[in-house]
């Protein structure tokens, strides 16, 4: 049984709306595929009449900078995000959090525009933007707009893109300044799980001792990608020491909504082991923004 009845290939952008907007049926865009055609094979999916490969479209693949940030295209893989410079100079949680996404074969075809339209609460690519402060490209029938990042989420597995009429074009990164600074870091299951228990996200900037600016992101934290902005507003413009590392967590910890899985952990379990993952990453990031 055919798993849909049209492919359909476009080369720019505009091809590419138009085909997704005059398709005959439902129709799916698709990259690399590594999530979409198990779920179409195991029928955990809707039936696909049309879908449309964008890995041909121009703009889409372009990881370049452009004006005063850099761009990353959402059909750009995992894996070239993660070996490309520009990224590691300016993004290094992003490159940390795509080197940990799946296996290196996986890695190869999977793209970041992927990992961001599930809409998982927890997907590495997504808290890494997060905290970053990333803003979405967005293109449809009317012309393509930004928007923030997390405003691509209504909830778990639910994205704000509207399906059939418009796609996540790439995303748009800050270019990094002297004494700023990133990392990422994730707790997962011994035996190799893919999705993680739990993972963190933080992008400093440091004014000698003090912290200037911050952005912590957490997953899965709530039910869309988490900005912990009660801890942000605890930790920006205080010394960093061991007593305001502790009054952040007790901020973070207020503000976080931990769920229990089954599959992975106890909320009990995560708001215990976010307090050290959250101060690795954070002194990570820190010592990364030292002054030179």
């Amino acid at each position: 049984m055919n798993l849909w009845q049209e492919y359909k290939q476009p080369t720019s952008l505009g091809e590419a709306i138009q085909a997704l907007s005059t398709a005959t049926g439902p129709v799916m865009p698709i990259a690399g595929g590594t999530d979409l055609l198990l779920d179409l094979r195991q029928g955990r999916h809707s039936p696909v009449h049309t879908l449309v490969d964008l890995t041909r479209v121009a703009e889409m693949a372009a990881l370049e900078l452009k004006g005063d940030g850099l761009f990353i295209g959402a059909a750009v893989s995992v894996n070239r995000i993660a070996l490309d410079p520009q990224v590691r100079m300016h993004a290094q949680a992003l490159v940390e959090a795509c080197n940990l996404i799946a296996g290196p074969q996986v890695r190869n075809t999977a793209t970041l525009g992927g990992n961001v339209a599930h809409a998982l609460p927890a997907a590495d690519g997504t808290i890494a933007l997060t905290a970053l402060d990333a803003q979405a490209e967005i293109a449809g029938i009317s012309g393509s707009r930004r928007m923030p990042f997390t405003s691509l989420f209504l909830g778990p597995g639910k994205s704000a893109i509207k399906n059939g009429e418009e796609l996540i074009v790439g995303f748009h990164l800050p270019l990094l300044k002297k004494r700023q600074a990133s990392c990422f870091k994730r707790i997962m299951r011994p035996q190799g799980v893919a999705l993680p228990i739990l993972n963190c996200a933080v992008w400093v900037e440091r004014e000698k001792d003090v912290v200037k600016d911050i952005h912590i992101a957490v997953g899965p934290g709530a039910a869309t990608p988490f900005r912990a902005t009660h801890a942000e507003v605890a930790m920006r413009g205080q010394i960093f020491n061991d007593n305001s590392i502790n009054k952040t967590i007790e901020a973070m910890l207020e503000q976080v909504q931990f769920r229990t899985s089954a599959r992975r952990a106890t909320a009990e379990y995560r708001r215990h082991i976010v307090i050290g993952l959250f101060k690795e990453t954070l002194k990570a990031a820190w010592n990364r923004a030292e002054l030179d």
